[in-house]
């Protein structure tokens, strides 16, 4: 179907029509923040395992993050995140693919900024509880005793602060992402 408006210069009207420059640095940003969920992904769900992998001894009387709040607010979160980060690589995925979003395009914008805010927040509140917990667990003598417990509780959460500041470059990503839709009625900056 023609634009009703008159072609200039006895041309056709493009109104979708992007540059191949702009093309690839919009597929560039997009391939980053896709780079930046891989990697939230993967250091919380690395975390997960690490954290639920202190629970392994074979000695009945040894410390179990289980046993611990603080903990079982880091298996719990970076879990979450981890299924939150899958979710959005799969999304992202999609609109590389498909040029498109899963949902429209002002929901979209604004559901992976709330998200990745949200999460972002979420984990370093955990990660910073894990880590007041571990320091107290080195001045007591449970480190001395099961010093692999509070190693693997350490690696924990530090792939858990890993996973938050991967978190919060998709969210300094989508909150561009936001602005651009606000500015110009577009996610895009192009």
């Amino acid at each position: 179907m023609r634009s009703s408006a008159q072609p200039q210069n006895g041309g056709e009207n493009y109104p979708n029509f992007h540059s191949t420059v702009s093309l690839r640095k919009l597929r560039r940003f997009n391939y980053l923040i896709l780079l930046f969920r891989i990697a939230a992904f993967s250091s919380s769900l690395a975390s997960f395992v690490f954290m639920l992998s202190t629970s392994r001894s074979s000695v009945p009387s040894s410390p179990r993050w289980y046993h611990f709040d603080a903990f079982r607010l880091v298996v719990g979160a970076n879990a979450i995140v981890a299924i939150y980060s899958l979710f959005e690589m799969v999304a992202s995925v999609w609109e590389i693919s498909r040029g498109a979003t899963l949902f429209s395009e002002v929901l979209q914008v604004w559901f992976d900024f709330g998200h990745d805010q949200v999460f972002a927040y979420l984990l370093l509140s955990a990660d910073s509880a894990g880590t007041a917990l571990a320091r107290v667990l080195k001045g007591m003598d449970t480190c001395t005793e099961w010093s692999a417990f509070c190693i693997e509780t350490d690696i924990a959460i530090s792939l858990g602060f890993l996973g938050f500041l991967f978190l919060g470059f998709s969210s300094v990503l989508s909150g561009f992402r936001v602005a651009c839709f606000v500015i110009k009625g577009s996610r895009f900056h192009l």
